[in-house]
């Protein structure tokens, strides 16, 4: 199923993520999925996945620049319950955000099961840039969040 996941940059010290739990939690909106990164490799990967490329934007100084600025912050992704309405608090409380459609699959919690998913990405040449999920232990489903190259030919392939 396609669904929206929020994507910000947190400044990296202790506190945020609690400051961030709290104004959706205060909002009534619940968290399906989170996942955290440190920025700097965020930003690292699109320097290599673009490569010199970058160089004809800005001055080298200016990437480094970035390089150290963004390690001072993490990323995170997150889907909500309600999308509209944690874009409209997030923006009222000032947060810098971008939202991108993703692919959230609720699969078996079974061995195997996420290999499957990645089997028929990889046999329709679908890229998979990144994927977050989780299970409680016992449980019988876990969700997956795939961000794949291609959200339209994914979406028809895993559609329910």
């Amino acid at each position: 199923m396609v669904r929206t996941e929020i994507s910000l940059f947190l400044e990296n010290v202790p506190g945020q993520l609690g400051k961030l739990a709290i104004h959706l939690s205060d909002a009534g909106i619940n968290i399906d999925a989170l996942t955290i990164q440190d920025a700097s490799e965020y930003v690292q990967g699109l320097f290599r996945a673009r490569g010199k490329s970058l160089k004809r934007i800005a001055p080298a100084a200016s990437y480094g620049s970035m390089k150290k600025d963004s390690a001072d912050h993490a990323l995170i992704r997150l889907l909500v319950e309600n999308t509209d309405k944690a874009i409209d608090l997030l923006s009222k409380e000032g947060y810098i955000f971008d939202i991108m459609p993703v692919i959230a699959l609720e699969i078996e919690n079974k061995p195997g099961t996420l290999a499957e998913m990645a089997r028929k990405f990889g046999e329709e040449g679908i890229n998979i840039n990144y994927v977050y999920g989780s299970a409680l232990p016992g449980a019988q489903k876990s969700l997956f969040i795939f961000s794949p190259e291609d959200i339209e030919l994914a979406a028809r392939i895993f559609k329910d």
